[in-house]
Order: structure tokens, then sequence, then C-alpha cells
């Protein structure tokens, strides 16, 4: 669905999308799904490969193992390329030439270090605008996994790529990737060992499957990287090479130690890069939006059509210096073009978050990462205006955001539940600044300041944290936070929500209503703990004073401090059918801020992966809890998850749990609860992709159920090439009777530069007409939309 979905339940916008005639619009679907049959019988783009005889021995024989070395923090030089290289998956240009060739890859997963089964050849060069890499991956070509799908889908496939740290910080590194398409996938690596998938930069690849293997080449542009102003570079890097077979192999240029748990550390040094800059310093990016909406006015009624609407909106990138940018959005299209998949929320009092997927905000997002969340970027949800500026010089790092908000989604956190209001107009201020030092450590600060422009209302939040690493495997982490909040005067805002009473009253006597009042808060954490090959644990203490906001945050509860504990230790047997085993004991105790006790669990688990890239999880756990003032004993929970990536056209898993909860009402009380998740894709060929899963959830305290139903939802996606897609979603909410159909056409030259069309139908499906004989779905909202958004490079 084309529109933003706040971060917050029960506070939704649709957001300002690109519009159509209807029936042009539908018609102009339906043919675009029809095209895959024209297409392939008009013999359109397939795959690159060299022969058709696919089957064979493995070629390239590598080094046998007892004269493998691996390469530990290896060192390589690159020269300027002697001439230009067309970038089509083939290695016949001249000015490979003079490349820098990598070779001698170490396996280091699931084998440790180890002469990997494979050979694999990478070349790398540069020009002045574009860093040049090349692989060639000796396999049986007829067991290369290669999928033609949308860029970041890849990752199940076979691929190779680079992983660059240009200020050698272990802080964040780019991780660039090609299938053996030359399909793109793009990451951003941070310290700690996280990823962020949205993540995205313009680059060019190509790939070919070829007798003995396949190849890829890839040109990325300087103006994509932010790196050092210096005129000679020294890039920490790793080239990288995944191939999933019985096994999801891993192979390194630069070995990695499992008893070191700082990954971005281990890697090699590139230099020689000499006089490099940006080709390009400004990115001018117009789009026109516009969609035309239908609502129903009353249940059952037929739609009324809105009117239909356009819009522009610009944004303009400015690259100060090859470390330094700057960002300006006016009237921006913030909405989305697949909505947010249903949450089970059933029985939680909390509100919901989501995943960020806006373009915007993903420049600099490793910045503002901290344990206490006091940046939530979804938290700016409809922005007329937004600016920001992301930079670093040496090791300091800073980001600055600001924005002005038009329906600005307000949470209200409290110790047993939490609840969300449109505070209208706002204007955000958010700054940051991390400064690295030693080997993966840092210090930084963080200050947010919203003003609520439609009333009185203001909070503003200061956070230092810092993370430092000693003696390799252990890790002592913290951060502080110290909010101040003013009320806005709104008693309507709170009105109808049955969460939020007179019992929720917290600190010295604040009332829950939004009366105008001030007040102070803090929060606190702290973690002490040891990555290794074998055994892992932390101690982690958390505090949150029941008046700790954070309005361009996410704190979904306040009024706690807990402690908890987590042990493991892990078992590694490379060469039978379990390919490792981690048994874990973990526990925590919470308690209120004024000494009351709340929660008290402890639980013991495993997860294991097998042969056939299959992860299997088993849980069981016993907990103490204190809820509306009751105390309940003996609350069970058992949970078991499998996961298999069965084969390259099949990929399923599922899990299960059950034991004892809260139902969690104003008069609570135990049931037993039954949850199950079910998820597959199924990839008959090459270009389809059907993506189906299911989740059910129930409670019962006998034969009485407080609540059963489930959710469905399938994604059916056909790539017809490289930049043309078509996908339909569905999904069905049991609990809301609702049902949703999203169909949609995109064509992306680049993640900057793309064109969407669709549409959006929602409908009610009441209970009673399931069991009818005519159709059960009414219509209750439709909309069609198209996007198109160029990116210009000056």
């Amino acid at each position: 669905m084309y529109r933003f979905v706040s971060p917050f339940r029960c506070l939704r916008w649709k957001g300002r999308v690109a519009v159509a005639k209807s029936n042009a619009v539908f018609g102009l679907i339906l043919a675009m799904l029809f095209v895959p049959v024209w297409h392939a019988r008009a013999g359109g783009e397939t795959p690159d490969i060299d022969d058709t005889t696919r089957a064979g021995p493995l070629p390239a024989e590598c080094p046998a193992p007892a004269a493998f070395q691996p390469k530990k923090e290896p060192e390589i030089s690159v020269s300027r390329l002697s001439a230009h290289i067309d970038v089509d998956g083939r290695l016949d240009d001249t000015g490979w030439s003079n490349a820098a060739k990598i070779t001698g890859f170490t396996e280091i997963r699931p084998g440790d270090q180890k002469a990997p089964p494979v050979c694999t050849e990478a070349w790398i060069g540069y020009d002045d605008s574009h860093l040049y890499v090349a692989f060639r991956a000796f396999d049986r070509p007829d067991e290369v996994r290669a999928s033609l799908r949308n860029r970041d889908e890849i990752f199940q496939d076979d691929f190779v790529g680079i992983i660059i740290d240009p200020f050698g910080d272990a802080a964040q590194a780019y991780e660039i990737f090609a299938n053996p398409l030359g399909i793109q996938g793009d990451l951003l690596m941070r310290s700690g060992g996280g990823e962020d998938i949205g993540f995205d930069i313009v680059y060019e690849s190509k790939g070919r499957i070829t007798k003995d293997g396949y190849v890829v080449e890839m040109a990325i542009p300087f103006s994509s990287l932010r790196f050092p102003d210096r005129d000679v570079q020294g890039w920490k890097t790793t080239f990288l090479r995944t191939r999933p077979r019985s096994s999801r192999q891993q192979f390194s240029w630069s070995t990695v130690s499992r008893d070191d748990p700082c990954f971005m550390c281990q890697f090699g040094t590139m230099s020689g890069l000499e006089g490099i800059r940006p080709s390009t310093s400004l990115d001018i990016i117009p789009s026109v939006v516009g969609s035309q909406s239908a609502e129903a006015p009353s249940e059952g009624a037929s739609l009324d059509n809105g009117r239909l609407s356009m819009e522009p909106s610009m944004t303009v990138r400015y690259g100060i210096t090859p470390s330094l940018g700057a960002e300006v959005t006016v009237n921006p299209d913030f909405s989305q073009v697949e909505s947010d998949a249903a949450q089970v929320d059933v029985n939680s009092t909390f509100a919901l978050s989501f995943p960020e997927r806006r373009p915007f905000f993903q420049e600099g997002s490793d910045l503002f990462q901290t344990p206490i969340d006091v940046v939530y970027t979804r938290s700016i949800n409809a922005p007329s205006v937004a600016a920001k500026t992301t930079g670093k010089f040496g090791r300091t790092s800073i980001a600055v955001l600001s924005a002005v908000d038009e329906e600005t989604p307000m949470l209200l956190p409290f110790a047993e539940s939490s609840t969300a209001v449109n505070a209208g107009q706002s204007a955000s201020q958010v700054a940051r600044v991390r400064q690295t030092f030693g080997e993966n450590s840092f210090a930084g600060a963080t200050l947010t300041d919203q003003r609520l422009l439609d009333t009185q209302g203001s909070g503003t939040v200061l956070s230092a944290d810092a993370g430092v690493q000693m003696f390799s495997k252990y890790r002592l982490e913290g951060q502080v936070a110290l909010s101040q909040t003013h009320e806005p005067v709104e008693s309507d805002w709170t009105a109808g929500n049955s969460t939020v009473d007179d019992a929720d009253a917290f600190g010295d006597g604040y009332t829950p209503e939004l009366d105008g009042e001030r007040f102070w808060g803090s929060a606190a954490y702290a973690r002490f703990r040891r990555d290794a090959r074998h055994y892992s644990a932390n101690v982690t203490a958390r505090r949150f004073a029941p008046t700790f906001r954070t309005p361009n945050g996410f704190q979904r509860r306040n009024d706690y401090q807990q402690l908890s504990t987590w042990h493991s230790y892990g078992m590694y047997m490379e060469d039978r059918w379990i390919e490792r085993l981690d048994p874990a004991i973990s526990s925590y105790v919470e308690w209120t801020t004024d000494g009351q006790p709340r929660e008290t669990q402890g639980q013991l688990s495993v997860q294991s992966m097998w042969k056939r890239q299959t992860f299997v999880y088993a849980s069981t756990s016993f907990r103490r809890e204190v809820f509306a003032g009751k105390a309940f004993e003996r609350l069970t929970n058992w949970f078991v998850e499998i996961n298999s990536n069965l084969s390259e056209p099949v990929r399923l898993g599922f899990n299960v749990n059950g034991g004892r909860d809260i139902y969690r009402t104003d008069m609570p009380e135990t049931g037993r609860i039954f949850n199950a998740s079910i998820w597959a894709t199924f990839q008959p060929i090459q270009r389809l992709v059907i993506q189906p899963n299911l989740r059910f959830a129930s409670m019962r305290d006998g034969d009485d159920f407080f609540y059963r139903g489930y959710i469905g939802r399938a994604k059916t996606s056909v790539q017809i090439t490289r930049s043309l897609s078509t996908r339909l979603v569905t999904q069905y909410n049991h609990f809301d009777g609702s049902f949703v159909v999203e169909p949609l056409v995109s064509y992306e030259i680049n993640p900057f530069t793309v064109f969407y069309v669709g549409s959006t139908h929602d409908y009610s499906v009441p209970d009673e007409q399931l069991e009818s004989s005519t159709s059960p779905l009414t219509p209750t909202s439709r909309q069609f939309f198209f996007k198109f958004q160029y990116l210009l490079r000056v």
C-alpha cells in the first residue's frame, strides 16, 4: 500500500501519493501482469551463460590443505587502470591488465580458517571517478544459485563483493555485493555486527554464469562513498564470497578468528588510491506523485471517489567534501509502496514499532543507533520539509537532522501500557556526535528537541553513550539519558483509551492526562559482555524513571529497573550433520523504580545449525509477574523454531510456542496460549517468487477463548527484467476482519530513479459474511497511485 503507517498503534496517516485515473491504472496493472508471458515468448532478457553444458567436475584446483596459509590482515596495493573498463561481465578489457589480483581466500564459515573447496580470484583497480572490482568464482555451473530479483533480494543466492571501511576505525563499513547475474545487494555494516539492509548506493554491476563458475564485474563511483579528505587513501577492506550449498559457506580474503568478536577489526588494507575525489558534488532528485482515493462514508455504503491530485517534490544532496554531505527535501513523498506487515497485538498493552524504510533517513542512520532508543526516525511522520547534514572528520562523526512534521505521533509510555495520539504540527531537531578511539571503541552524545507548533508542548532529551573494547573478547557499553517534558494542554487527546486512567499516575503524582505538567526524567543502561569462540556471556542493567520521555525516540514503557544475565557455550562440529550447537541459560529480575518486585524469569535454550542450511532453536522459561497489582505465579512458556533453505527453489520455516500467560485487561487472569507461524519461499522458475506466511494466536481458559485469530499474508513477485517487475500483496487479518490487496508495477533504474504504478484495495470481512453465499468482501477504501522519481547528478 502506498501509504506511510504510523509507528504507533491506532494512528495511521495516508501519505501523499501518485495518481492516475482508476480505469487506466487498473488496466495498466493487468497488462503488466501478463508481460512476463509475452516477454518469455519474445525471447526477453535471460541469464548470461557461456555454454549449455552446465555439469562437470569442479574446475581450478585449490591449494592443498597442507600448503594453505590463512591471510591475517593482508595488504594490497592498487594502481590506476591503464584503460577504460566496460562493465559487461567479461574480463577481456585491457584495463584489467595492470589491476591488482587477489587470491588465497579462506573459508571462515562453517569452516574455521580452512582451505576452501573452490577457488576464487578477484581484481581491483581505479580511475579518477570509479573503483573497479571483478571476481571469477570457480564452481560447477549447474550448482550455482542465481535469481533474477529486485536489488537486496540476493542473499540466498551465490554472491560476491567487497566490504570497505574507508576510515579504518571499525565503526561502519560499506558492503557492496552482486549475484552471478549482476543483481545488486548493498548494506551498511555497523560496529557490533548489525547490518542496515535499507542502505542504498548507486553502482554498476554485471554478471554471467560460465562453464567453470561465474564472473562478476562492478564499478563503484567514488561519489557514492564517504572517505577521508586526503591525497593518499588507505582503506580497510576484505573481499567476500558466499556459496550456499548443503552449508552456507563464506570465503574471505582476510581471515577471521572466531575468538575476536570484531569482524571489521580483522580486515586487510588496500593502499595506493591517490588523488581521488567524488566525481560529482550535487544530486538533484525531483519527483511527482499523485493519487485518486475512494472511501466508504458509512459501513456498507458504496465508495465515494475523491479528486485526482498531484504533487511535486524535490530533494537536493550536496557533497561539501568527500566526508561531509548535506541534504534538503521539500514536500517529500515519505509514503511506502508496500504496507508494513500486520503484527499480532491483541494481548499487548504497548505501542508497536516498525522498521524505517524511507531513503532520506538511511544515510547516517548508524549514528543514531543507541541502546536507549532516543532517536526513532519514524516519529517524524509526515514532514513538509526536512534537512540533514552527515559527515566524518578523522575519527569524529556528526549528524544533524531537522524537520517540520505535519502529523506528529506523540507516544505516552507508562509502567504497564502506552498509547499514542496525533499531536499535530511539530518542529524537531536532532544532533549526534561520536568519537571513535582505540580498536572498536567510541564515545558519543545525542541531543533531541521537539516543539509542538499547534500547542505549547515540548520535549528535550540529552544522552551520552560509550562502548569500550577490552582484551579483544570483552566489551563494556553504557548510556545515560536525561529528558525534560512540557505537556500540552489537550484533554481530548487521551479520551477513549481504556488503558490510561487515574491509576496510571506516575512519578511525584503526575497525571496521565495532557494537562500542561512539566517534569524531568532519566534512563540508564550498562552491559558487560564476553564474545568468544566457545564461552560467551553478558550482564545487563537498565533503569527507566516513570517520568522519562523520548519525543523523537521510541520508549514504549518506563518505571522499571532490570538486571539480566545470559551465558552460552558454542560447540562446533563441522564435519557432522550438526555444524554448531549453542546451549544457553539466561535470567532477569525486574522491579519498579520504588523497589516493588514486578517480574522474574529464568530460561533454558539451545540453538543449532544443521546441514541443508537448517536452523533449529528451542527454549523453555519460567516466570513470575505482577500486573495490575496482582501477582501471577508459575507462568511458563516453550518455543520451537525451525528454518531451512532446503533447496534453491524451496525455503520453509515455522515456529510455535505455548504455555501459560496473563490476559492483560482491567481484570487480568491467566490462560493457556498457543501461537504459531509458518512461512515459505517458493521459486519454481527464476523470475517468479511466491512468499506466503500465516500467523495464528490464541489464549483460552478451559473451553473459553479470550481471543483466537490469524493473519495471512502472501507476496507474489515476477521479475521481468533487471529493472521491471510486478508484485501482488494480499493480506487477511482475522482479528479485525480486514482484507487488503496491493498490486504494483515497478521500474527501477537505480535506487533513486524509479517509477511506480499501483493500487490499494481495502475490504472488511465481517464474521457473519464468511458463511454467506454472497461475496463476503465489502469495500471500505481504494487508492490508485503512481510515482516518478529521477536522480540527476550534476
